[in-house]
Formats: structure tokens, sequence, C-alpha cells
């Protein structure tokens, strides 16, 4: 059952819609910290004691881990498989599973698709100065434009006690993050199990909102990316940049992206890089705003807050993420279950319908957004006749030396054409914190300095 206890606390009812509100009340600001994270989730563990209350310490250091290599080993090399859900049981757990999730089973649990369930962390923790910003906007921030624009946030979560679906949603559009770069291999995997190199590439990231925490976010980006990309012998030597909004979707103050492609010998402006286009760095098995869950404009559709729930999601995949050969991974109908860890956290549901006179590849979508980290961990995607059409997961962990996480590695499930990919997951030694590059690289004209002529 969704907590609609947890909603009423906040003086809100359990279905909510997208509209604007305004900051909460000084006291119910004064929860942060107290019942509630600094984040803005439960502090407490749930009833039965199968979700702990929150850790301010954050992840532990394991014994084996070299400061300082990026390397990231598994964190709770201790932990065993508490049970696994499959074909034969997921009914008796169908209340905590994700309808995607549910989906699966139907669909694929006959070809072996299992969930290893493990004891549930809560270790995500941050600077204290991003906490700090969180509690300053939970009275201060407000969604003005018709939910296109955050006003008077700092860079933090810009709605810690989020009173509409629009709200959740620009809380994990503008999650904590720092800058690192991922050396990566891009698979789909065909409907004959076949798998398919559709993409090598070197991303760099960089988070120019968080690195001015004393200024109102505005016009500052939350994220600059730009991709090089190396393989195959099509694609090498495209360059992909995109600068993405930290506050504002507005008209001409949206995303703005450039390509380099190699035989324009030119960078040119992007703008179909959003919404629905199909994503070339997955072989159009994916659109682009399916990129790290969900990006982009909320423009094209009405959000609404369904509730908060307790699932089991993909949590703390160490192994996963930064040890495994993503070839190594690759099932004939989905990723080698022995190698994701499922854990029982609560998200908040945000469901998304398509506006009347708007045009969208989904009619429908519902997405499941941590309450730890606001990090999207899980979504479902509904084609234009109603048939859920597209599953998705994205696998991370913490970076439990300098107060992160890493949650780029995602993938999707294509249900009608029995498909599915997974992108930006580091090669093993390939995830590194921090960028060499300056802010010329993350430009158009360092693009064409950069580029293959």
């Amino acid at each position: 059952m969704l907590q609609k206890k947890t909603l009423a606390a906040l003086g809100l009812s359990a279905l909510i819609s997208g509209a604007a509100f305004a900051a909460v009340s000084p006291e119910q600001a004064a929860r942060l910290g107290q019942d509630l994270t600094p984040m803005g989730a439960e502090a407490a563990g749930n009833a039965d004691g199968s979700i702990p209350a929150w850790n301010p310490q954050g992840s532990p250091i394991p014994a084996g881990f070299v400061e300082g290599s990026d390397n990231y080993i598994d964190a709770y090399p201790d932990d065993e498989v508490l049970f696994t859900i499959d074909v034969n049981n997921y009914k008796d757990h169908a209340e905590n599973l994700t309808e995607g999730t549910v989906a699966m089973f139907e669909k694929l649990g006959a070809d072996g698709f299992k969930m290893d369930v493990y004891q549930s962390r809560r270790d995500f923790v941050t600077p204290d100065w991003v906490y700090n910003n969180t509690e300053k906007n939970a009275t201060g921030a407000t969604l003005e434009d018709a939910g296109q624009r955050v006003a008077n946030s700092y860079p933090g979560v810009p709605f810690p006690i989020p009173q509409s679906g629009l709200e959740v949603l620009w809380n994990h559009l503008t999650r904590y993050l720092t800058d690192h770069s991922v050396t990566y291999d891009t698979y789909y995997v065909s409907s004959n199990g076949k798998p398919i190199l559709s993409t090598t590439g070197f991303m760099t990231n960089v988070m120019p909102m968080y690195r001015t925490p004393d200024k109102i976010m505005d016009d500052t980006p939350w994220l600059k990316l730009r991709i090089n990309y190396k393989a195959p012998a099509r694609r090498a030597g495209e360059i992909l940049l995109v600068h993405e909004p930290g506050a504002d979707f507005t008209k001409g103050k949206g995303r703005k992206a450039w390509q380099y492609l190699t035989g324009q010998r030119r960078v040119r402006l992007a703008p179909a890089v959003s919404f629905d286009t199909p994503n070339p760095g997955v072989a159009g098995t994916s659109t682009y705003d399916d990129s790290f869950i969900i990006n982009g404009s909320p423009e094209r559709f009405d959000w609404k807050l369904v509730g908060k729930k307790e699932m089991y999601v993909p949590y703390n995949c160490y192994d996963f993420v930064f040890q495994a050969e993503v070839k190594d991974a690759l099932g004939e109908k989905f990723l080698d279950p022995a190698l994701i860890r499922w854990e029982k956290h609560r998200v908040w549901i945000v469901e998304a319908n398509l506006k009347d006179g708007n045009r969208h590849l989904y009619s429908k979508r519902r997405f499941y957004i941590d309450e730890d980290s606001w990090q999207g961990l899980a979504a479902e995607n509904y084609d234009g006749q109603g048939n859920m059409w597209r599953v998705q997961y994205a696998y991370g962990a913490n970076l439990y030396d300098i107060k992160s996480n890493y949650h780029f590695a995602y993938g999707a499930y294509d249900l009608l054409q029995g498909i599915y990919n997974i992108n930006t997951k580091p090669a093993p030694g390939g995830f590194k914190n921090g960028v060499s590059q300056n802010d010329k690289y993350f430009s158009p004209k360092g693009m064409a300095r950069g580029g293959v002529r």
C-alpha cells in the first residue's frame, strides 16, 4: 500500500497534481535533520526493520580500497543474499515490486530472470554545505513558469519536502553529483540474444552548479557533459556536448547541445538531442530523455505525485558497475542476475502523462526516485497504445571516500521487441573522479579543436 500517512503528515493527499507550489513553512522545514534526514528522506527505518534508519556516517570504506585509485570495490563484501525472487514466488513479493519488474517476471521469468535481495543499506551522504543549502531551499525555493523554472534555490535539494510530482522531478534533475570521467562500452542485445557493440566512448561530466555552493542556481548549468566517440568505426571521431540547466527550462534557457560530425568536419547546434529522439549511443533502442532514467525539460507531460512506497530496486551494485566487464555481464535476455544487488528502499513514485497536443513516443511514464539520494532508480515507459514498452533501471553505488555516488550506468528492457541495452557502465578501471580538462574543453570551440580533421 502506498504510504499515504507519509503524505498526510506533510498536509498532502496521496494523489497530487503537477501544479507549482510555494515553499514549505518554517515549521515543516524544521523537520529536516530531525524525523527527516537533511536531504528530506524519512530518517527512521520501516516497521519490520527491512529498511534501516539512515546512517549519517556514510558507507564504510572497505579494507581493500586503495585511496585515490577510484577503483570502488564492494563496501559490503560480507553481505550475503537474504532471499531470491524468481518466477515461482514473485507474486508473493508483488507489493514491493515496480510494475515494470512484475512485467519482467511475466515476460522473462521462465528464461531465468531473478532478483537476489540483500540487506538494505542507507548510507548515502553529502558534504554538510549541501545539507545547509537544502535547509535554505525548503523555505525559499519555488516552482515558477508552469514548473519549467526553479526560483531562489541554492545548489542542493530544491524541494526536500516535495508537494508535487514536478518538485520530485526537479530534485532528481538537480541531484548532487561530483565531476568525473568514464570510459565505457555500450551494448544492446538483440532479440536472438546476440550482443552488439553500439558505442565506445569517453565521457567527461562536470557539475558547474555544485562548484558555486553560495550562488543561487539561476543560469548556472547543473551539468556539462562531453562524449568523445571512439567506436564503432562509423562514429569514431564524433563528439557530443550538452549543457544541462540547473534551474530553468523556459524558452531560450533550456538545454544546449552541439555535435561534431566527422563527415561535416564542423560543430553544429543539435536541438534534436532531447525528448524522444532515438539515442544513437544505444543504436536507437532508447530515447535521449531516457538517459539516466529521466532528463531534460518536463514541458510535454503532466506530472503527478503518486506517493511513496517500499520497493525492491538495484542498489549498491559495486561489482557490476566498477568491477565487471560489460560484455561478460550480458545474458541472452537480461543482465547476469548474479551481478545485480537488489535492496528494499522507499521511493517516491511520479507518473507523467503526455499533454494534449504534444508529441512523444511515450504516452505515459512512471518513475521511482530514491528518497535518500533523489536518484531515479527505475522507470516504465508506455507506447501510444498504452502498452508497457520499456522498463528501465539505474545501477549505482556510493563513492564512499568523497561523499558522492555514481548512478550513470543505466539500461532499458524493450518488452515489445525483446531487446535490451546497457549504457555508460564504466569499464574496469575506467571511472575517474574529477576531470583535468578546463572550461574550454566543454565549449563548442573546444569541440572544434578536438575534432578529427
